[in-house]
Formats: structure tokens, C-alpha cells, sequence
């Protein structure tokens, strides 16, 4: 597929306020690996490619198994995640079809909450909020796929 066009320099300013976004939820002291799986779900939900390239990579960078990452898609059912994680992956696929289904349920919420406090709960918000805005910017415009390179990637 060809790229369509290139937000970042069609719009700086809208890139720059994304990028304040991603930023702040970069500095808000959830952990990487669960951040990584975070977007990696969204983006796999959203069929952003870009995004699962770019997150994939990061969080195999990061230390994350193969397994770990294989088996996302259906983590409901893969023993290799924790409760924490678990929690923040119904809460990003809640968030992320509520196109679908207009509401959050309760039994999600309160998962979630047995995890995270309030602000990390918000801040988990906002990094799913982030990456499906990630994801529309990068499906919308056929952001080309495949040569990032992660900044985690140890020097050989």
C-alpha cells in the first residue's frame, strides 16, 4: 500500500499535541512492558500495522517474550499474563470497541480498579486514548510499514 500522505508535516501542530499526549503517559510511571502490550492490543485490534511494527519491536527490545507477544490476541486464555495485566487488557479492548458496544461495563471497571489507583487508572486511560489516536492517524493515512528500528535495541 501506498502512503497517502505524511501527517507529521501536513499538520505539526496536531503532531506536536499528539506527541505531548504520548509524552506525558511515556512519564507517567506505568510500566514499559505493560504499555507495550497495551498498544500492541489496541493496534491489533485497529489493524494498524505501523503501530504493531513499531510496538512489537519495542517491546521485544524491552525484553518481552515471543510467547508473550504470539499470544495476545488471545491473552483471556494464555497463563503467561498477571492479574495487573489482565486488567489493563479488558480495560484497552473495553475502550477500544466502544464503538461497538457504547459502554463500559461495570465488571471491567472494577477489575481494573482492583489494579490501579486512580490516577494510574486515568493514565492508562489516556495511554489507550493515545494509541488509538496513534492508530487512526497511521491507518487513516497508510503510514508506511516495516523500517523502524526500535531506539531499545541494544548496539551489536
Amino acid at each position: 500500500m501506498e502512503q497517502r500522505l505524511d501527517y507529521k508535516t501536513a499538520s505539526p501542530a496536531g503532531f506536536q499535541a499528539m506527541l505531548q499526549m504520548q509524552f506525558a503517559v511515556n512519564k507517567s510511571g506505568l510500566e514499559d512492558s505493560l504499555l507495550e502490550l497495551v498498544k500492541s492490543r489496541a493496534s491489533q485490534i485497529n489493524g494498524c500495522a505501523w503501530c504493531l511494527d513499531m510496538h512489537t519491536k519495542d517491546a521485544r527490545a524491552m525484553g518481552e517474550s515471543e510467547q508473550r507477544l504470539y499470544l495476545l490476541p488471545a491473552w483471556r486464555d494464555a497463563p503467561c499474563y498477571t492479574p495487573r495485566e489482565r486488567a489493563a487488557l479488558a480495560w484497552t479492548e473495553a475502550l477500544t470497541k466502544l464503538a461497538d458496544v457504547h459502554d463500559v461495563p461495570d465488571a471491567v471497571y472494577i477489575e481494573a480498579r482492583a489494579h490501579f489507583d486512580e490516577k494510574a487508572l486515568v493514565d492508562l486511560t489516556m495511554a489507550i486514548i493515545a494509541i488509538n489516536g496513534w492508530n487512526r492517524l497511521n491507518v487513516a493515512f497508510r503510514t508506511t510499514v516495516g523500517d523502524y528500528v526500535s531506539p531499545h535495541t541494544k548496539a551489536r
